[in-house]
């Protein structure tokens, strides 16, 4: 079989910006996805108001099969084409309906978490893979206490122990999104892309500022530039 040659700045724009964001409820993950290029939404929450002045058409989910198929669209379709990004608010509710789905099935529920983590980093893995679409995944935020040092950072939360902790190891930008005021005591919400001693993130691209608006298209077209 011949080898497949290409390069890295050629692989990049091929496979997209796969970015996950995470934040407490109500600072605006949902909104966020309006700022994204062409989106499409993959929803297990019933939180879409935030998003009643855009008409950006959703998928629901209410089973794992609902989520096979969504992904089998957004990769095969005709239709998918018209869609440069992917949606998913949220990937912490997503686990949440995996995991009841799963606790259905056996009788000692521990095994269900297994099969959480399973199922989630296959799906999670899969989405993130698609090919020539850029990939936005919303998550909750949970604290998370060291035993050692007693410091408390705040990351991506997701049902179970062990699924938040590996979330950001699967994607290059990893940004918490956050409310702080200005001097004048105006509100304004924003994208940190850089990790501190309280908050996860990292932005491998290395062409955003630690702090970014809350604007999707302005990020991937930063981070594209600068490829």
């Amino acid at each position: 079989m011949a080898l497949k040659f290409t390069t890295t700045d050629q692989a990049a724009q091929l496979h997209g910006v796969k970015a996950l964001v995470y934040g407490p409820s109500g600072v605006g993950k949902t909104t966020l996805c309006a700022t994204a290029p062409a989106p499409i939404i993959i929803s297990a929450e019933a939180g879409l108001l935030s998003l009643r002045k855009f008409k950006i058409p959703v998928i629901e989910i209410k089973t794992v099969e609902d989520l096979t198929e969504a992904h089998r669209w957004c990769s095969q379709s005709a239709e998918a084409k018209q869609f440069a990004t992917v949606c998913i608010d949220s990937i912490s509710e997503i686990g949440e309906v995996v995991l009841a789905n799963a606790k259905r099935q056996v009788k000692d529920p521990r095994q269900a978490y297994g099969e959480l983590l399973e199922k989630m980093m296959a799906t999670i893995k899969a989405f993130r893979d698609l090919q020539g679409k850029h990939v936005y995944m919303a998550a909750k935020m949970e604290p998370v206490k060291d035993e050692l040092t007693g410091i408390v950072r705040y990351m991506a939360s997701m049902p179970g122990s062990k699924l938040g902790p590996q979330l950001p190891y699967l994607f290059d930008e990893v940004f918490r999104m956050g409310i702080n005021k200005t001097p004048q005591g105006e509100q304004y919400r924003f994208l940190q892309t850089q990790p501190d001693l309280q908050y996860d993130a990292k932005d491998r691209s290395g062409a955003l500022d630690a702090i970014e608006p809350p604007d999707l298209n302005h990020v991937i077209t930063k981070i594209l530039g600068a490829m």
